[in-house]
């Protein structure tokens, strides 16, 4: 029997800003800012504006297979490296950071709906090809955000004091890491399976970047997603025209700041532009780079260059300047015959600053789409809810009031006062009408008093709603307890929850569940009923 499948509109679920709703929504404040529609767009115009600008193919696809070596790669994705030689074919890119293990559940939302989407424009277009990409944003240095992993409950952080680009990082103390993963998640039919997989690519891999390659590649290259380390030398080369620009005149910091000024009218600016949007990257550190006079310094570090030495490093070393998060989507749409972005909101908050410096730089704006977001609801679950006489979207809301309604709508009690606020109201009218006839002073008498008594059935209606809960103790249990399970820590599950737990008992087939579910243009949340 099929699983059953309902949705919940981004507005109605109280876990995302008004940017990303206007951005569905295609709100006049916000259209200007983005070329494409997010629910409708015209991949037409967006493969006619790819295919008119200039693409480093061979460059490419030498890198992929350069990256791809040593690595038992898929049929699906050795011929998708090879096609993207050929002029008719285009990718549709997702990027992530490489957190361990992969961080979130919606890390493998975004490469499976990255998958769903060139699979259906395959079909759509047959003259062209399109190849899924997984861009891995492997020169974040925050090690705060993608060095942890949180399994039913239980936060496992990595203890390492290596510092700089996360992906050059060395995976020391993964050993540990595994056993308590493993403990987390206890037994499965897939269980040893999936350890072994993690040791592989955490014990026998030089550094983060390239266990993270292994593991996605194993885990996804059975769809033919194309996984791409931008950290080359020769992918780099490609970009040198805009990092010299930015280097020597700052445009980037002038174009978008007129951008962000014009979109603070409305929303809050997601990422600010620097003077200079360019990290300098060593293997233990990623600085910021300044311009003083003709004198170009790397902050924290004793280096500094002049215009001479800055363009020499540059020619020999482009692989040393690492893009901010103002200048990555310009170097990821300049390497990539790209028509589409899925990002989720914060993601699409700091592209749409950038469809200016696009069009300064020539570079074709792609189509952004907002990542499909769910809520998996397993059948004990399901089950509780039905007890209860719950819808699952209730669960989105505060579960204090929710506890409250459920209460007050399945007692015998009258616990709303309405009654007894509405005679108390008409009593003090009364005694307002009676002090005004004594002495217009005693009205103010008569005001005070009244707002004493109203506060004194208000704790009442209070004591009442409290006391009656013990009755229905059992069930305000259980709404916490599916409250504290299918939202951790009062969040949505894919922002705190991995994809592990799941897989486990699923295997291969949790993935292939969310593909069949997915609506790559949907502007809706989806809840999925997964046993």
């Amino acid at each position: 029997m099929e699983q059953p499948v309902s949705s919940i509109p981004y507005s109605d679920t109280g876990y995302f800003n008004q940017l990303v709703i206007d951005f569905l929504a295609e709100h006049p404040h916000l259209r200007p800012f983005y070329t494409y529609s997010p629910v409708k767009p015209s991949f037409e115009d967006v493969i006619k504006a790819k295919k008119a600008h200039p693409q480093h193919r061979e460059t490419l696809v030498a890198a992929l297979e350069q990256q791809y070596q040593g690595l038992a790669a898929s049929d699906a994705v050795k011929a998708n490296i090879s096609s993207l030689s050929d002029l008719n074919t285009f990718t549709v890119v997702t990027a992530h950071q490489p957190n361990i293990f992969t961080g979130y559940l919606y890390f493998a939302y975004k490469i499976l709906q990255t998958i769903k989407l060139a699979s259906q424009l395959k079909e759509q277009y047959s003259t062209y090809n399109f190849v899924p990409v997984y861009y891995m944003g492997s020169e974040d240095a925050d090690l705060d955000e993608l060095g942890h992993v949180y399994i039913d409950g239980k936060n496992i952080v990595w203890p390492t004091s290596q510092q700089g680009a996360v992906g050059r990082m060395q995976p020391e103390g993964f050993d540990e890491l595994i056993n308590k993963i493993k403990d987390a998640l206890g037994h499965g039919a897939y269980s040893d399976e999936l350890i072994t997989l993690l040791r592989t690519a955490y014990l026998e891999h030089e550094n983060i970047q390239d266990a993270t390659l292994y593991l996605v590649n194993e885990l996804f290259g059975r769809y033919g997603l194309v996984v791409l380390i931008p950290d080359s030398p020769a992918l780099k080369r490609l970009f040198i025209p805009v990092m010299r620009d930015e280097l020597q005149h700052q445009q980037s910091h002038k174009i978008v700041n007129e951008t962000t000024e014009r979109l603070s009218q409305h929303y809050k600016v997601q990422a600010n532009p620097r003077e200079i949007n360019l990290f300098y990257l060593t293997e233990t550190s990623r600085e910021r780079i300044v311009r003083i006079g003709d004198t170009w310094k790397v902050l924290h570090m004793p280096i500094e260059f002049t215009a001479t030495t800055l363009e020499k490093e540059l020619q020999e070393h482009p692989e040393r300047f690492s893009p901010n998060v103002i200048l990555r989507g310009l170097f990821q749409e300049t390497i990539l015959p790209n028509i589409a972005f899925i990002g989720g909101g914060g993601e699409i908050a700091y592209w749409i600053e950038l469809q200016d410096l696009f069009a300064h730089y020539r570079v074709p704006f792609p189509v952004l789409l907002l990542r499909n977001s769910f809520l998996l609801v397993n059948s004990l679950s399901q089950q509780r809810l039905q007890k209860l006489g719950l819808d699952i979207t209730a669960l989105f809301g505060d579960v204090e009031v929710l506890i409250n309604q459920f209460v007050q709508k399945h007692t015998n009690a009258s616990l709303v006062l309405k009654d007894e606020y509405a005679a108390v109201e008409k009593l003090f009218d009364d005694l307002v009408e009676k002090a005004r006839n004594i002495d217009v002073t005693l009205e103010a008498t008569v005001g005070s008093e009244r707002s004493k008594a109203i506060k004194s059935i208000g704790k009442l209606e209070h004591k009442f709603l409290k006391a009656e809960k013990k009755k229905f103790a059992w069930q305000t249990e259980q709404i916490r307890t599916l409250k504290g399970k299918l939202f951790p820590a009062d969040s949505l599950q894919e922002r705190k929850e991995n994809f592990m737990p799941w897989y486990i008992h699923q295997g291969p087939a949790f993935f292939d569940l969310i593909l069949e579910k997915l609506d790559p243009l949907s502007d809706q949340f989806g809840i999925i009923y997964n046993d």
